[in-house]
């Protein structure tokens, strides 16, 4: 599953973690965050948030800057270019997702699936937000 998820990507130019960063830039106001928010959002450590994120900023997907209100602040900006590649990517990964996973799938077996969702997610969130 992961080698076709990330062959998937990969035909339009983007890793998972690439994929990861620019969905998460893309749903946030202006689409920036914090680097810290970003980091939390998507459960990264800093170390490899800041390589990554290097990385996208030298292919033009993103933009660092300092945080005007706080000195040691970096803010992540989507470029144009980040915004083009993941409206490029995001129909085609959600159809290979669709194709993988929820296609092959009776209903039965979706109904348990949003079942067992329904009951593990909300720990999971638990878990998650007392720990942060």
């Amino acid at each position: 599953m992961d080698a076709a998820i990330t062959a998937g990507l990969a035909r339009d130019g983007l890793s998972l973690a690439d994929y990861e960063l620019l969905v998460a830039l893309s749903a946030a106001p202006e689409d920036r965050l914090r680097a810290k928010d970003l980091a939390a959002e998507v459960c990264w450590e800093k170390s490899r948030l800041s390589k990554h994120l290097a990385r996208m900023a030298a292919r033009g997907l993103v933009d660092r800057s300092q945080a005007v209100d706080d000195a040691r602040g970096v803010l992540i900006q989507l470029t144009p270019s980040g915004r083009e590649a993941i409206e490029r990517a995001a129909p085609n990964h959600v159809e290979l997702v669709r194709a993988l996973f929820i296609e092959p799938m009776t209903e039965a077996e979706a109904t348990a699936l949003r079942s067992l969702a329904d009951r593990v997610i909300p720990q999971a969130e638990q878990v998650t937000t007392s720990t942060v």
